[in-house]
């Protein structure tokens, strides 16, 4: 599918007016080009929406609904016809970028052209390329080594590297992070062994959560965003039998930690994420809508008093 060339297209094209989205480039010496969404610039939820959309290398749509009636939060909604290349070739924060004291998250398709994680050894969709686009979340700029770092494990040369980067803790950061909804319960799937050749197409939504300070804050509620008022719909084939089999187990309230707040698990973890439950990382609802028998199955439920208070 050339996710990185896609993806290099799109940003050349959503972000050819960095003052109107509060975002700034940065050339490093190598030739890397940063995009900074949310490091040392205020950035917009505009950009939040692009990020996430270059996340996906184009085979998704993100979108913002405002407040209604029925919803006292704006919804980040995305969508997609391709959605494991879209979701977790792509936009799975996958890659552990580390250099002496700099940590961040990687995600985008620049993943699909390093190929070390054992996931593409399931879904195949590994590439060469000459571009590598990816998006960072961290709290620092990237420097230049960590850049070339990049471009090396990506196959390219560090001029064709573009990183599009912002900490959690900004609006770009924590829209790009809530539209992966999606993409959370695909992973999930692939966790249990579901056979993802079998998803159609899929969509999800989740609550947009207010920016705080802290990236710490922000973590905890992007995350409790998704665990606790992500509705997530995929349209599937087969049997009902193996839907019905896998389906409880797809939603966080699988979790015994089911209605704590994420930032409380997370201390209680000592800040290892890998010494959390698992079954935690997961939409509030699943549903399944069998494409073959026509019926709908939906697991799980939304917990709205517990996203309010991780917002408030």
């Amino acid at each position: 599918m050339h996710l990185n060339q896609s993806a290099s297209t799109l940003l050349e094209t959503s972000f050819a007016d960095l003052p109107s989205l509060e975002c700034r480039q940065i050339d490093l010496p190598s030739g890397s080009r940063l995009i900074d969404c949310g490091v040392t610039v205020t950035g917009s939820h505009e950009a939040g929406l692009r990020m996430a959309r270059v996340a996906m290398a184009g085979l998704g749509t993100v979108t913002l609904e405002p407040p209604n009636d029925s919803c006292e939060w704006a919804m980040v909604h995305v969508s997609s016809e391709h959605p494991v290349a879209a979701c977790l070739a792509s936009q799975y924060a996958g890659w552990k970028v580390t250099r002496g004291k700099y940590f961040a998250m990687g995600s985008g398709p620049m993943r699909a052209a390093i190929g070390r994680e054992d996931l593409f050894d399931r879904i195949g969709m590994r590439e060469q390329t000459d571009v590598a686009i990816g998006l960072l979340e961290c709290s620092k700029l990237p420097t230049d080594e960590v850049c070339c770092d990049l471009a090396t494990a990506a196959g390219v040369v560090p001029s064709q590297l573009r990183l599009l980067v912002a900490r959690t803790a900004s609006e770009a950061g924590t829209l790009q992070v809530i539209a992966r909804s999606l993409e959370t319960a695909l992973h999930k799937l692939d966790t249990l062994h579901f056979d993802l050749s079998r998803v159609l197409r899929g969509s999800g939504a989740a609550p947009l959560a207010p920016v705080p300070n802290d990236d710490l804050v922000a973590i905890g509620r992007t995350n409790d965003s998704i665990l606790y008022g992500g509705r997530v719909r995929l349209d599937v084939t087969g049997d009902d039998a193996s839907l019905l089999a896998v389906g409880p187990y797809v939603s966080s309230a699988a979790s015994p930690d089911f209605g704590s707040l994420f930032l409380d698990l997370f201390q209680r973890a000592g800040g290892d994420f890998y010494k959390m439950d698992p079954a935690i990382f997961a939409p509030a609802v699943i549903e399944f809508l069998n494409c073959d028998t026509g019926t709908l199955h939906v697991f799980g439920q939304q917990r709205d008093d517990v996203v309010r208070h991780s917002f408030l």
